[in-house]
């Protein structure tokens, strides 16, 4: 199968047309080049200006190979061994081959049949590179230079000159998948036409007819996809020799010739004018075309500026999109900060609308404790009032004249006092407990107000609990005042007795004294009752004051802390965005590396796949082999033994066989089987491609390859007629003949 890749492309080098009929100007140029490349490194180094103009004015086609090879330095290339291991490994981007190979040079007799030789070839060296540089892996653009390579040479060397083409030739730049180094060709090429066809670029841009809508073929394929075969192979040897730079000369010597039909048409006739005419211009040949060429005026030093120049545009417009992307990237994020910004503006309302509902209650709790507040006061008020109506009735009994009878009190009187001392005392009792509860509520509050972790309210809980401290000072204050008051009367109340129970006894002067001092304890017992209550209310106004302030200052901490717990929120938030999107990328590494390992799995799959079947095609070789070598040793003893006798062994092994055959019939009790009334041996010899030249005078010469040519043909047919009755049920032509094929042997020169 090498052998005949091979030897196809050199075919194509030398082709049967070159014969003797040549002039005597080719045979000085064959001379020449044969000069040439036989002493190549010598003419590289001296005579590079004489190698040029030679290769504007064309290679021979059959030095086009050895050439090409020679100008890019691809001869004794490493890569040249790996080749064979390359086709035996699959490429990912083998289905897209696969589907461009037709419409590669469709019309080219050496392509266009599928499935042919040059198909195959074609297909092997597209997947062998893109096994090789994994990066850019295959481009439809690449396949039409390869093609032209085949053409001219093997796949081997042909598969070495694509690679030198790819990396030192600046088309691997051309074909990455970004394909920047495209972009920067057309800047230069339409920067050149703005400087020396104005009028046209003009034209150009008021038709909005871009550079790359009719030029970038031009500079992927080098003109073979746009011209016909022989021009753009003149134009591929000249490349060959320097570079990209004649793709430019090129394209603007033909828009230069075709100047003035462009600027009459529009964007579609232009389209047209590029697609129709402008191929069939140089049907005569490409001399013209080439030295229009060279008249164009290339500066290499300004082309280099415009590198410079688009390689700074190109950073601005990466620059613009990595920060559009991170513009994207906040805007993003924003708008998420955005949605959680809103939902917690509804709860921050929910609580709001909560709290005013609160502060509602607690402001009618508060109307309430006032109302109660002015009730103590009228009350306050009106034991005052009391008070002072009784020291004015004091006052006028004590005015009185003592002359007047002693009033007597009835035991009734007595028992009323009696009362009124009871409810006094019962009165003090409730203040005690009042008081201690107080100070319970005190307590609990600095219990509370320590357990507040807040150190910014320790100052507002220390005035708060100075204001209570103070307004305890005062409850004890008015409780020692109140006792000493009870003890007061506990002694007047003795003495009362003690007058009460020798009043009897004592004249009447002494009981009317008696009977005032009666009236003057009941006084003070009822001025004591009074100012008992008085000190009650205050000290439940000074309790509803104190829990007013208390109920304030909860309100403000409770504020504080909700602000403090929306800010910890916020930061909880911004955390949480900020592990959410390490979790994506993370997520999206993984993906990645599982995306890597599955493609890894797979192709260790296919390679193990593509062995197994190298060894399935290598174990059928091995059989073919072992075929061809029984087949020989039956053909070295029909030539080397008398044949009529070895036929006669073969019709008594044949009627053994039969014999053989009948018994097993009659052991199995099988009746239609088909028995055997001949036997086929036919010898073949694969021969070897059309591309080989060969001669049968050289076969003819040896005695050897006489003996073993027959009369008419190159077949010996020996016929043993068997008769027998289950030779109907077989093929009637040659179903009991016995075949020798051997083949004409034919010397062959590559």
């Amino acid at each position: 199968m090498n052998g005949s890749r091979r030897n196809s492309g050199s075919s194509l080098v030398s082709s049967s047309s070159a014969s003797s009929n040549l002039s005597h100007l080719e045979e000085d140029t064959w001379i020449l080049w044969g000069r040439i490349v036989n002493e190549w490194e010598e003419v590289r180094k001296k005579k590079e200006k004489q190698l040029k103009d030679l290769v504007r004015k064309g290679i021979p086609h059959h030095f086009r190979a050895i050439v090409w090879q020679l100008l890019c330095n691809a001869q004794n290339m490493p890569i040249k061994d790996q080749y064979s291991e390359l086709l035996k490994m699959t490429s990912p981007c083998e289905k897209l081959i696969r589907r461009d190979i037709a419409r590669t040079y469709p019309e080219h007799e050496f392509f266009k049949e599928k499935d042919s030789l040059g198909q195959e070839v074609l297909f092997n060296v597209m997947k062998a590179y893109s096994l090789v540089d994994r990066e850019v892996g295959y481009c439809q653009g690449s396949a039409f230079i390869v093609g032209l390579l085949l053409m001219q040479m093997p796949e081997e060397e042909a598969f070495c000159v694509f690679v030198k083409l790819m990396q030192d030739y600046r088309l691997r730049e051309l074909f990455k998948p970004s394909m920047a180094e495209l972009g920067l060709c057309m800047y230069q090429f339409e920067s050149m036409i703005q400087e020396q066809l104005p009028e046209l670029h003009m034209h150009f841009q008021a038709q909005s007819f871009h550079t790359s809508m009719y030029a970038s073929s031009w500079f992927l394929t080098i003109f073979l996809t746009s011209y016909p075969l022989p021009v753009a192979t003149r134009i591929f040897d000249i490349f060959m020799c320097e570079g990209l730079e004649i793709v430019f000369r090129v394209g603007l010597a033909i828009l230069q010739m075709n100047q003035a039909e462009l600027i009459q048409l529009d964007m579609e006739g232009m389209l047209q004018h590029f697609q129709k005419v402008i191929p069939h211009q140089f049907d005569s040949g490409p001399d013209k075309v080439i030295q229009a060429a060279y008249q164009v005026k290339y500066n290499a030093k300004k082309m280099k500026k415009l590198e410079k120049e688009y390689t700074t545009i190109k950073t601005k417009e990466m620059e613009e999109q990595v920060e559009i992307k991170r513009l994207r990237t906040e805007n993003r994020l924003l708008k998420q900060r955005i949605d959680t910004l809103e939902k917690e503006s509804a709860s921050l309302a929910d609580r709001l609308i909560q709290g005013q509902v609160t502060r509602a209650q607690e402001a009618e709790e508060n109307y309430l404790v006032k109302r109660e507040l002015t009730t103590v006061k009228q009350q306050s008020e009106e034991a005052t009032a009391q008070l002072e109506q009784a020291r004015k009735t004091i006052r006028q009994l004590q005015q009185q004249p003592q002359a007047k009878g002693p009033p007597r009190f009835s035991e009734e009187s007595v028992l009323q006092l009696e009362k009124e001392l009871v409810q006094a005392r019962l009165k003090e009792a409730e203040s005690q407990c009042a008081l201690k509860e107080m100070q319970d509520k005190i307590l609990d509050m600095e219990k509370r107000n320590s357990s507040l972790p807040d150190d910014t309210n320790v100052a507002r809980l220390q005035e708060e609990l100075i204001g209570v401290k103070l307004r305890e000072a005062e409850a004890l204050t008015g409780l020692k005042e109140l006792r000493q008051q009870v003890r007061d009367l506990e002694e007047h109340w003795q003495r009362h007795l003690a007058r009460t129970a020798s009043r009897w006894k004592d004249s009447p002067k002494k009981n009317t004294l008696s009977e005032l001092q009666d009236e003057l304890m009941s006084v003070r017992l009822r001025e004591a009752e009074v100012q008992a209550e008085l000190r009650e209310t205050r000290q439940r106004l000074l309790e509803m004051e104190t829990q007013n302030q208390i109920h304030s200052n909860q309100l403000r901490r409770a504020e504080q802390e909700s602000r403090c717990l929306q800010e910890r929120v916020q930061t909880l938030t911004t955390q949480n965005k900020d592990l959410h999107v390490q979790l994506q990328e993370i997520k999206r590494r993984q993906a990645e590396i599982e995306c890597k390992s599955k493609e890894e799995v797979m192709a260790v799959r296919l390679r193990e796949a593509d062995n197994i079947a190298a060894m399935a095609e290598l174990q059928q070789q091995i059989s073919e082999l072992e075929i061809q070598k029984e087949e020989g040793k039956v053909q070295g003893q029909l030539n080397h033994t008398d044949s009529s006798q070895y036929i006669r062994d073969l019709k008594d092994q044949i009627s053994e066989l039969k014999q053989e055959i009948c018994c097993l019939k009659g052991q199995k009790g099988l009746v239609s089987q088909p028995s055997f009334d001949g036997i086929h041996i036919v010898n073949h010899y694969m021969g070897v491609g059309e591309s080989y030249q060969s001669s049968d005078d050289d076969g003819a010469k040896d005695p050897d390859l006489q003996s073993l040519q027959p009369r008419g043909g190159g077949r010996i047919r020996l016929r043993a007629k068997l008769e027998d009755t289950d030779s109907d049920e077989e093929d009637g032509e040659d179903g009991d003949a016995l075949r020798l094929s051997v083949p004409q042997i034919k010397s062959t020169t590559v």
